[in-house]
């Protein structure tokens, strides 16, 4: 399997989907899950394109798990989170939809159950609110 320039995230990328972007620099990019398991769910991906764990290169990687380190306080602390979810996919089998390597990062709340993988579509404009509170929170960091 190669990589599909077509597949959503690439989109994204080029601007040819709408997203509710939380952060970007030259290699790495974040916006909210448009299906999210819970209030703030963001994905990180490189802006190179690789699947997954099996083909990405290591510094590339090494790339966006800083920015998840560097997003994963501040989501926390935005969405008044008990703890966060960091999950990464690996081919379909291992629950992977999109075929462009991200991670999931995923705000916790004790007691609250998660909404299941690639499940219902979240309502825009608690989307929207979201997004400025994770920016906001950023923007003050």
């Amino acid at each position: 399997m190669t990589y599909d320039d077509s597949n959503v995230f690439a989109k994204i990328l080029r601007g040819e989907l709408p997203c509710h972007k939380v952060y970007e620099d030259d290699e790495t990019f974040a916006f909210l899950d448009i299906m999210p398991r819970a209030d703030g769910h963001t994905l990180v991906i490189p802006k190179t394109s690789a699947m997954n764990i099996f083909d990405v290169d290591t510094e590339t990687l090494c790339t966006t798990i800083k920015t998840v380190q560097r997003l994963a306080p501040v989501i926390r602390n935005a969405m008044k989170a008990d703890g966060l979810l960091i999950q990464q996919f690996n081919e379909e089998a291992a629950g992977q939809t999109v075929f462009h390597v991200h991670f999931h990062i995923i705000p916790r709340w004790a007691e609250v159950a998660l909404k299941p993988h690639a499940g219902d579509m979240g309502d825009s404009e608690t989307l929207a609110a979201n997004s400025e509170k994770i920016i906001a929170a950023l923007e003050a960091a």
